[in-house]
């Protein structure tokens, strides 16, 4: 028998049983749900779980991933299937990797998006080096994408289900990482169909909730985060129109987005207005109509790109791109300036494109994802 007729279900040209498999648990149904299933079909299955930030201040919030509770769920699912499972203290590496950028990516006036780092920093990149020290031969994770083969290596494209689809913050995966990866859940159709399975399995978490907020921020107050690591951070200042008049005052530009308008606390103008942009330096939040929230091109750098040719092999891409993860791709021409940097022209202007964000790429036509990069500046 050939090694492509003898491959398992992971692609793997081995038994299951001589397969070991580091899942990466966060103590969800998503991921213990992926643990349950490869341990049933037979294969070595490793759990483990990061332990991410001091739990003390976790131990009561609902709805986040990593804390204190979660790592309690993920060995209770490890019993109940009988794998061995690992806690590992990533709480330096998470601060130093996400938590200080998130705070100094706001102070600077920008919308951070700390779940792309972490997948980026931590879990594809040190938890990966970890299951390679464990000897797996793949590490398997509870995310909504699709890992494919195609005829240059394995592609990654959106999840079966739209409405659960993670690609936009696993943009920043890399090829070589792809090749070691695999996302068991990204074909289901339903989240329904990850709750049923864990129940068969008879799981603890079969009826957890989904986390919600990000894991670090209480509450989503992102605000009383920031001044809590960066002292003096939300000090207050001008509210300016685009000409530079003041408007009103404001209580820290940590407290705003672009593309904000609640909570402004200005009365008694003829149009809503909202936030066009923040300047940390003068310490204002500049502010206008609806329309000045409308962006053609968008500035890109750090990009991770997964095409089959080099990115800057041709002057300009034809592909759809998101530029926020509840916004669906849209038509642009990605214009490389680099083998990392972009101008990205949106053929239908988007209001709110922020500083901080990520722009993913996609194909014009199917479900693959040519990878993405970070917008700088709005112009």
């Amino acid at each position: 028998m050939s090694l492509d007729t003898a491959r398992n279900s992971l692609g793997l040209a081995k038994p299951p049983a001589a397969t070991r498999v580091v899942v990466a648990m966060s103590g969800g149904v998503d991921s213990s749900v992926v643990a349950a299933e490869l341990a049933e079909a037979g294969y070595d299955v490793v759990g483990v779980t990061l332990q991410l930030y001091d739990h003390g201040a976790a131990l009561a919030k609902k709805g986040a991933c990593c804390a204190g509770r979660d790592i309690h769920d993920a060995r209770r699912v490890a019993e109940t299937m009988g794998f061995p499972h690992y806690v590992l203290d990533y709480e330096n590496a998470f601060r130093e990797a996400v938590i200080d950028e998130f705070a100094d990516a706001y102070l600077a006036g920008a919308t951070p998006v700390p779940c792309i780092r972490c997948n980026e920093r931590v879990k594809f990149r040190d938890l990966l080096e970890t299951a390679r020290d464990l000897d797996a031969d793949c590490m398997a994770t509870g995310h909504y994408i699709r890992r494919i083969e195609g005829t240059h290596g394995p592609e990654l494209h959106m999840a079966a289900d739209p409405a659960r689809d993670q690609s936009y913050f696993l943009f920043t995966t890399t090829r070589e990482q792809l090749y070691y990866l695999r996302f068991p859940l990204g074909e289901l159709t339903s989240k329904a169909e990850t709750r049923a399975l864990a129940e068969r399995h008879g799981l603890p978490v079969a009826d957890k909730p989904d986390s919600q907020d990000i894991c670090f921020v209480p509450n989503g107050d992102y605000a009383a985060v920031i001044e809590k690591l960066r002292p003096g951070a939300g000090e207050p200042g001008d509210i300016v129109d685009r000409d530079g008049r003041v408007l009103g005052r404001h209580r820290g530009v940590i407290h705003y987005t672009v593309g904000q308008r609640r909570g402004l606390g200005i009365g008694g103008l003829a149009e809503p207005l909202y936030v066009l942009r923040l300047d940390p330096e003068a310490r204002q939040v500049v502010v206008g109509p609806k329309s000045a929230l409308a962006t053609r091109i968008v500035p890109v750098t750090g990009i991770n790109w997964l095409g089959d040719a080099a990115f800057d092999s041709q002057s300009e891409w034809h592909l759809n791109v998101r530029v926020r993860s509840t916004r669906p791709p849209r038509p642009a021409i990605i214009r490389p300036r680099g083998p990392t940097v972009a101008e990205v022209e949106l053929l239908s202007p988007e209001a709110g494109v922020s500083p901080g964000q990520a722009c993913v790429f996609y194909a014009a036509e199917g479900t693959r994802v040519f990878g993405g990069g970070w917008i700088t500046r709005r112009i």
